[in-house]
């Protein structure tokens, strides 16, 4: 096969049958085979006791940008969440900081997200305009209609902006300081367990996790930025601050099944260095380990972490500009590194055609924007708002060699050769994604031998 992901039947994913009466491969078979591909069930994955919890994507920013449509949200509920389409098992819900109405900075037609809290009545209670966000409200709910199982995880990029010291949801001033002001702790744990009661109470979405930080220990996030939310939280004292404080507020709303994840630090790296700054009492308040794969290695190290720390492991956001081989490789990468619980892809609809947009310059940024089935880009697809139409790249379809095969229940288990397999143990099917990344046909032969014995 050129250049795909295996498939017995459409270049998809492999299953095959249980172990029992299995014929397994002669040494014959594997001197002729190009390539041999050894599964090892013994190095299985240990979080969630052992089972996938599955795949997923972010909500923001598209959800907040394709919300508004009807058509759009249908489209999107089916594409992605949908067993006819990827069948995504997660999704993470964006709770906005919101800005001050003074500012216009954000150039970007989608990540001007609406923030429920504005501000604090004469007693010091939080003011909420609950009627904000019914954007990315419209997608969940659609996406929960289109499955039920779906698992919601609440995060925030940043606190409410008049809790912070620069009066600004984009970060501080100085991008590298802490912009939660210190005496908000409380209250932003608050806000986070008002609007977690809020949703399941009146909007029907239960958050089953809830992760206060996004990306905290990197100066990406400065004051007037044009481009997003974001918030620095310094390692040590501040994490562990914030993540106290959101526990003990969940559990003051009487929210103690709500987990609390973190820190979806940007680098894997920081997430082994810094879930070791955390105090005593925040590793026990932490639920799980949430991690972004956008730069370091330490996969190896950070599961480790995780099992020393009786915690679970999700790969909570990665994406890049890349085709669905890029995509494919980074999956296969974190998941064999890691052997994570879930999977999940940053914006899954990241580009934009609307010729109706008008930036805060005056320009129409995407009133000429195209899609060809081949590009590299950030998520999978484009959102035509001027024809109310998802168009979708061949990197969808590559994300559904491993949504549509790899399900929760399964068990991720060792393989190699640019392969990602697992198993379940209730039916005994071993399933095994394969990426032949080279320019010519490849026979493979897979060695099962190890299923033997179970």
């Amino acid at each position: 096969m050129k250049k795909r992901i295996l498939s017995v039947l459409t270049a998809a994913a492999m299953i095959v049958p249980a172990a029992q009466g299995m014929v397994f491969p002669t040494a014959h078979a594997a001197e002729t085979a190009d390539v041999v591909v050894r599964l090892d069930p013994s190095d299985a994955s240990p979080f969630n006791n052992g089972e996938f919890q599955g795949w997923g994507t972010s909500l923001c920013w598209w959800a907040n940008r394709l919300g508004y449509s009807e058509k759009l949200t249908q489209q999107a509920a089916d594409a992605f969440f949908s067993e006819g389409g990827l069948g995504l098992d997660i999704a993470r819900y964006n709770l906005g900081g919101g800005d001050d109405p003074a500012h216009n900075h954000i150039t970007r037609s989608d990540s001007k997200v609406p923030g429920y809290a504005t501000g604090f009545d004469e007693d010091g209670n939080i003011v909420y305009d609950w009627t904000a966000d019914e954007n990315q409200r419209n997608i969940v709910k659609a996406a929960l209609a289109a499955n039920a199982d779906l698992y919601v995880e609440g995060f925030s990029n940043s606190p409410p902006y008049f809790m912070t010291n620069s009066g600004c949801s984009s970060g501080a001033t100085n991008a590298g300081d802490d912009n939660l002001k210190s005496d908000q702790y409380d209250n932003f744990g608050k806000f986070i367990a008002e609007a977690t009661k809020h949703f399941k109470e009146e909007f029907g979405i239960t958050f089953e996790s809830y992760s206060p930080m996004n990306e905290p220990d990197t100066t990406y996030w400065g004051a007037m930025s044009p481009k997003q939310e974001g918030c620095h939280f310094s390692p040590g004292t501040t994490q562990s601050n914030t993540i106290i404080a959101t526990r003990k507020a969940l559990d003051a709303a009487g929210l103690t099944d709500v987990l609390v994840a973190g820190m979806d630090e940007t680098s894997i790296d920081k997430s082994v260095s810094n879930y070791a700054s955390l105090s005593a009492e925040a590793k026990t308040a932490l639920g799980r380990i949430d991690t972004h794969t956008y730069s370091g290695s330490k996969r190896t190290q950070l599961k480790q972490t995780a099992i020393d720390a009786g915690k679970d492991l999700w790969m909570s956001e990665v994406d890049g500009g890349w085709d669905g081989f890029g995509l494919a490789q980074r999956i296969i990468l974190d998941m064999n590194g890691m052997q994570p619980a879930a999977w999940v892809m940053w914006d899954i609809i990241d580009k934009h055609k609307d010729s109706q947009f008008t930036a805060p310059d005056g320009s129409k940024p995407e009133a000429n924007n195209t899609l060809n089935a081949t590009d590299s880009l950030w998520g999978v697809g484009m959102a035509d708002h001027d024809t109310e139409t998802l168009h979708l790249a061949n990197k969808y379809y590559f994300f559904g060699q491993f949504t549509k095969y790899i399900n929760p229940g399964d068990t991720i288990i060792a393989s190699s050769n640019n392969t990602l397999a697992a198993y379940n143990r209730n039916t005994g099917a071993i399933k095994i994604v394969a990426l032949n990344s080279s320019s010519s046909d490849a026979k493979y032969m897979f060695d099962m031998s190890a299923f033997a014995h179970k």
